[in-house]
């Protein structure tokens, strides 16, 4: 405790205005409040309710107009709920729906004026919007299989339920938190929800014997979780979750809004002091964690249709960047009940699934499967994308319609049957896309084009994983701008398709080929294939057994003789060794002689691959980087 008290005393000199404004809210006289809300002008609006009060409700505004986060915990709907979710989109939000990775809906185009009446229509059928935005404990999340996969171990609904009751509507958790609080629990092997990037997450675990949970601590955009070295029981998890809950109330810090996430106070504090507090709040008995069981891949691998315990299938609507609306939500709500069990589920990955179908074939002829069945492809079944700057202030670029236009491309360059490949994008820094942990991640920012115009642009990371233990992924290249940015990801996919052994996902495949280069020489492979892709040459390729093992030099001089080759039909030396000319005197090129012997050859081009086999090893280029400098002037 007296670390804790430490820490916060010592970031406790200067609180930031949200705390100024933050009032307690009393959730039976909060929709009283929304009611006068809805009846005054938008300009009358408060500061303050805009600001803290309405975002307290999943309520922002853009542009004169409302979005709203509608609650699903554990993205489960019945086909009611799915119905008046529908409804109300379709009568009051423009018949518009996002599905989250959150697994939830959002609303947008909603009228001030119906705010209240929209509230009272989703509590109809037991949905609400409270606690969605600001400094609350936002919507858990877990497998959406859940309890129906042939991979669930721990039923977690009921789980999730008990640990929702604790805070939902409670005046004394709404709004109450130093920063918002996103919490995960997973009982099943495949990791469906991102489960290790949650400020709380309990993952499936073996201890002795006994099957639980292990809890992992202060996960957040571009960290991962750690281990809290806790095993917990089901019937434990809601009791601890309570202890963690208000350990970080009292001790969160609410100067800094960047650095208020739990993930800054066990920086400061350790996980383990932090852990004595939880546990001093509670009479669980301390158990060291047990063995974490999240498998390599989904249950769902390379399919929209999986076979469940009751022996009735799950089938996935694809939702191409969580695109979706009343209308088909309406129309899935209809399927759920014809087809299936009459539930549905809104899956981290933006899709829908829908549950408890018996007759696969009766299923396949419906309007509603057909039309979302032409996105069943690998480059939009794990795609993720947040919102992007048409309906969020944050958004650099447009990112929703970009990640379609993108995969559309990719499916048609470099067609898959099998494998998975996860594509994320955020349109901004904050990476609600989840761009971090994406096969490949996409961030949105502004680049320059060939000409120096400012146009959208992504950032462009490799490498994240999210099976066995999730990583973050890192910078290919930055500021790319889009067109350009499609080139270099369909090479990388060109590798993978031809190199990848059966069914090996992206993930897998980046582990085992990709992790032989350094990231230097994979953002030059890109970069140089877009040269040579604009000037009508042949694509450079990467050996199908690496024979650099992540040397940089080896690699910057071993790419420099392949391109010399392939692009004049000749050998730079006679002979080398490694880095070593075997050849008492090489032959010295002229500037720009690689153009010359190929005149389709960029000037650029040319230099840099004189740089790169240059017959004096120390006027040689060492990096990547000195290379790719001179490529970006190309």
């Amino acid at each position: 405790m007296l670390t804790l008290q430490e820490a916060k005393d010592k970031r406790s000199k200067k609180i930031n205005k949200i705390e100024n404004i933050k009032e307690p809210i009393e959730a039976n006289s909060a929709i009283k409040r929304l009611e006068a809300i809805s009846k005054t002008d938008l300009d009358n609006i408060s500061k303050d309710d805009l600001a803290f009060f309405l975002k307290c409700f999943g309520y922002f505004i853009k542009d004169g107009d409302f979005m709203l986060r509608v609650r699903i915990p554990g993205g489960k709907l019945s086909a009611t709920q799915a119905k008046k979710i529908g409804e109300v989109a379709k009568n009051y939000g423009n018949d518009y729906i996002d599905l989250t990775t959150r697994m939830q809906v959002e609303l947008r185009y909603i009228k001030v004026e119906d705010l209240a009446t929209v509230v009272k229509e989703l509590d109809s059928v037991g949905v609400t919007t409270y606690q969605t935005g600001i400094d609350n404990l936002r919507n858990i999340v877990t497998d959406p299989l859940d309890a129906v996969a042939l991979d669930s171990i721990i039923h977690t609904q009921p789980i999730l339920d008990e640990m929702q009751d604790i805070f939902l509507k409670k005046e004394e958790y709404i709004g109450t938190l130093p920063r918002k609080f996103n919490t995960a629990i997973l009982g099943s092997m495949s990791n469906s929800c991102n489960i290790y990037g949650h400020d709380c997450s309990f993952i499936l675990a073996q201890n002795s014997g006994v099957w639980g949970f292990n809890l992992y601590l202060g996960g957040k955009v571009a960290k991962q979780a750690v281990c809290a070295n806790c095993f917990v029981t089901a019937n434990e998890v809601p009791i601890l979750f309570r202890a963690i809950v208000d350990t970080f109330k009292e001790y969160g810090y609410r100067d800094n809004r960047n650095k208020n996430r739990l993930h800054y106070l066990l920086q400061d504090v350790g996980i383990e002091n932090f852990m004595d507090e939880v546990y001093s709040r509670c009479d669980l008995v301390p158990k060291g964690a047990g063995v974490t069981m999240v498998q390599s891949r989904a249950i769902n691998y390379n399919t929209n249709r999986v076979l469940t315990k009751d022996g009735n299938f799950a089938f996935k609507l694809i939702v191409p960047s969580g695109i979706f609306s009343g209308s088909d939500m309406i129309e899935a709500s209809n399927l759920s009940l014809e087809c299936g069990s009459g539930e549905l589920r809104v899956s981290y990955d933006q899709n829908l699934w829908i549950l408890g179908v018996s007759d696969c074939n009766d299923f396949l002829k419906k309007p509603l499967y057909n039309k979302y069945s032409a996105y069943n492809n690998i480059y939009f079944s794990d795609m993720i994308a947040c919102a992007g700057r048409q309906t969020c202030n944050f958004g650099v670029i447009k990112n929703k319609p970009d990640a379609i236009e993108m995969s559309h491309y990719l499916n048609e360059e470099v067609p898959l049957e099998n494998g998975v490949v996860r594509i994320n994008w955020s349109a901004c820094p904050k990476g609600c896309g989840v761009h971090g942990i994406g096969d490949i991640g996409l961030e949105g920012c502004k680049a320059k084009d060939r000409d120096g115009n400012r146009v959208d642009g992504v950032h462009i990371f490799i490498g994240g994983k999210i099976t066995h233990k999730a990583k973050e992924a890192r910078v290919l290249q930055k500021s790319v701008p889009l067109s350009e940015a499609r080139v270099h990801i369909k090479y990388l996919l060109k590798v993978y398709a031809e190199y990848k052994e059966f069914n090996e996902s992206f993930e897998e495949f980046e582990s085992r080929y990709f992790s032989n280069f350094t990231l230097g020489a994979l953002s030059f492979f890109t970069k140089v294939n877009f040269v040579l892709e604009e000037a009508g040459l042949s694509e450079f390729k990467l050996d199908k057994e690496p024979k650099t093992f992540n040397y940089e030099e080896l690699e910057v001089f071993n790419f420099g003789l392949q391109l010399f080759k392939q692009l004049t039909a000749e050998k730079r030396f006679e002979g080398v060794n490694g880095l070593e000319i075997i050849e008492k005197r090489p032959r010295k090129l002229k500037e720009g002689e690689v153009s010359k012997l190929n005149s389709k050859v960029p000037l650029n081009l040319s230099k840099a691959i004189e740089i790169m086999t240059h017959e004096n090893r120390n006027k040689r280029a060492k990096v990547f980087t000195e290379i790719l400098t001179i490529l970006n002037d190309v």
